[in-house]
């Protein structure tokens, strides 16, 4: 990943690299998602949107197999993915940003960097994503040596990211960005999306703030109670308006 300037690419949204067809996951005997089907086009920022409990954190978890799938397939690629171990799943070039950030506090931000690395331990590589990362987040780079723990939350946001992208993705996986960061860091973080995405890499987006969202991404799917509701092209759904006044206060 070469880091380019925040403009959205050309994308190809019949060129799918992520399919999910009626997919359906359970929680003990509660329907968690009963038939989403969604796909993702080469080069695209995708947005999943809805209420809390809709089932976004959910497919997400399912597509990178931290859930099992009750019914449907999941397609990376022109490939099944269904029942891949995750480690496997991020060889592949898929990388999750999970809600909450997770990162490890008590390691430095470069720990926390080299830990994204696993997968390929190739110094060359690993060093050149560095570079990549610094010029993204220009904090990271003053905070290597820097527990993970201390840092504020719009940092450990932009570490999460980072660590992630240390996998070098061709699709990422976004749960919550924007989950109690600051207005400002927030923008930040989106200008840093697009980046990424001018950069080559696909994106699914899971964010609380519809208007943000919408504003960031190409296509979007509107979830309801593990349901697609509405999907459709962000700057039309934006206008809807069912959708502002469920999501944007209209």
């Amino acid at each position: 990943m070469r880091v380019a300037h925040p403009v959205r690419p050309p994308v190809d949204a019949n060129a799918a690299l992520l399919e999910v067809t009626d997919l359906r996951v359970n929680y003990g005997g509660i329907a968690a998602l009963k038939g989403v089907s969604l796909h993702v086009g080469k080069g695209e920022i995708v947005a999943m949107i809805g209420a809390n409990g809709a089932g976004k954190t959910t497919t997400l978890k399912s597509i990178v197999g931290l859930l099992p799938v009750a019914h449907g397939s999941i397609t990376y690629a022109g490939k099944s993915i269904v029942g891949m171990a995750v480690e496997d799943l991020v060889e592949a070039g898929i990388s999750l940003v999970p809600e909450g950030r997770a990162i490890f506090p008590t390691l430095t931000v470069l720990e926390n960097l080299e830990l994204g690395a696993y997968v390929h331990r190739d110094k060359k590589t690993m060093r050149e994503t560095l570079e990549d990362i610094v010029q993204l987040f220009p904090r990271l780079g003053e905070r290597m040596k820097q527990e993970a723990g201390t840092l504020s939350g719009g940092e450990q946001q932009m570490l999460a990211i980072s660590r992630s992208l240390m996998a070098r993705p061709s699709l990422l996986l976004l749960d919550e960005p924007s989950l109690g960061i600051a207005p400002k860091l927030v923008q930040q973080i989106f200008v840093a999306i697009a980046q990424i995405a001018a950069a080559g890499v696909t994106i699914l987006l899971v964010e609380q703030n519809t208007r943000v969202a919408l504003r960031a991404s190409h296509r979007a799917y509107v979830l309801r109670t593990g349901e697609i509701a509405k999907s459709g092209p962000s700057v039309e759904l934006a206008a809807d308006p069912e959708i502002q006044a469920a999501y944007l206060g209209g």
